[in-house]
C-alpha cells in the first residue's frame, strides 16, 4: 500500500485518539485488533502511529517552539495531528526526505483541514526542517573538525615513533653499559683516535734504543 495511504490511516488513528483524549497506544492496539469495516492498518501506518507516541512530547516541543500563532493544544486537532506524523517523518526516519514530509503535510491538510490551514502549516513544519538542517550541518562539521583532529594526532605519534626508531643506535657492551666509540671500525673492534699509534710507538723506547749520529762537536 502507498505510503500517502498509509498516512491518512495514521492520522485517522492519530485524530480519534486525539478527540477521545485517549493513550494513542491503546486506540492503535484496539485498531489492529480489530479494524472493523476498513483494511488492517498499513504497517507504515502502525510505525507512524507508535512513532508519534513514543516521541510525542518532543514533537509537541518543537511545534510549539517554531508556532508564531499560538500553542500546539490550540491548535485545530486535524492541524496538529498531521503536523505531528510531518515532525516524525523528518526526525525520526530518514528514509523520508524532509521535503517529501512537508509535501505528504500539505496534501493532507489540503484535503482535510480549513482554507487557511495550508499556509500555517507550511511554514511552521518549514522552520523544523530549516533548524533540523542546521543541527545536522553543525554535527556534520564537529564530524570533521574530529575526524581531522584524529589524524593529526595520528601522524603525531607516527612521526614520533620514527624518529624513536631511527635515532634509537644501540651501543651497549656486553656489560649492558653504553660505550661511545670516536673512531673508525675495524675488523678487531674500533681504531684508535689519531695520533695515539705515535704515542703508543714511543712509550717504552730509550736513548739507547735510538741510533743516532751526534756531530763531535756536541760528543
Amino acid at each position: 500500500m502507498a505510503r500517502s495511504t498509509a498516512r491518512k490511516r495514521a492520522l485517522n488513528t492519530l485524530y480519534e485518539a486525539d478527540e477521545k483524549g485517549q493513550d494513542i497506544e491503546s486506540l492503535l492496539s484496539e485498531r489492529i485488533a480489530q479494524p472493523g469495516a476498513q483494511t488492517p492498518l498499513p504497517d507504515y501506518a502502525i510505525q507512524i502511529v507508535r512513532g508519534v507516541a513514543d516521541h510525542l512530547g518532543d514533537i509537541n516541543s518543537l511545534l510549539d517552539e517554531h508556532s508564531t500563532s499560538w500553542p500546539v493544544r490550540r491548535m485545530a486537532v486535524i492541524d496538529r495531528n498531521i503536523m505531528r506524523i510531518a515532525v516524525w517523518e523528518m526526525l525520526y526516519n530518514p528514509e523520508v526526505p524532509g521535503k517529501v514530509a512537508i509535501d505528504e503535510a500539505l496534501s493532507l491538510a489540503k484535503t482535510l483541514s480549513e482554507a487557511d490551514s495550508p499556509s500555517f502549516i507550511h511554514g511552521l513544519l518549514s522552520a523544523v526542517e530549516r533548524d533540523r538542517q542546521a543541527v545536522e550541518e553543525d554535527a556534520s562539521h564537529a564530524r570533521e573538525r574530529a575526524d581531522e583532529a584524529a589524524r593529526i594526532a595520528a601522524l603525531a605519534e607516527a612521526e614520533a615513533a620514527k624518529a624513536e626508531s631511527d635515532g634509537g643506535f644501540d651501543t651497549s657492551d656486553d656489560s649492558g653499559e653504553t660505550s661511545r666509540s670516536d673512531g673508525a671500525r675495524t675488523e678487531d673492534g674500533v681504531l684508535p683516535r689519531p695520533g695515539t699509534e705515535i704515542k703508543d710507538a714511543v712509550e717504552g723506547v730509550t736513548l739507547d734504543d735510538l741510533s743516532l749520529d751526534i756531530p763531535p762537536q756536541l760528543g
